[in-house]
């Protein structure tokens, strides 16, 4: 099963509002992306909070339709 990234983006942005997000399909199969992701409400958090922040507004869609995700997380200005 597979995600569109528009739907992907969605997801972090409506966890995380000030958000700004690309996405690069690694595959073309909508299954594994790298997420570059600036966001304000990162600052003074560490990368692995970061982290968890983002996986949270995956919630479920996490190994389901979504299979592989590639993180890259920093603070916007």
């Amino acid at each position: 099963m597979s995600m569109d990234q528009d739907t992907l983006i969605k997801l972090i942005q409506d966890h995380l509002p000030d958000a700004s997000v690309r996405l690069d399909d690694l595959r073309g199969d909508g299954e594994h992306y790298a997420a570059h992701i600036s966001c304000a409400s990162f600052k003074g958090k560490s990368r692995v909070q970061q982290h968890q922040m983002v996986y949270a507004a995956l919630g479920t869609k996490m190994g389901n339709e979504l299979h592989a995700l590639q993180i890259h997380t920093s603070v916007s200005l």
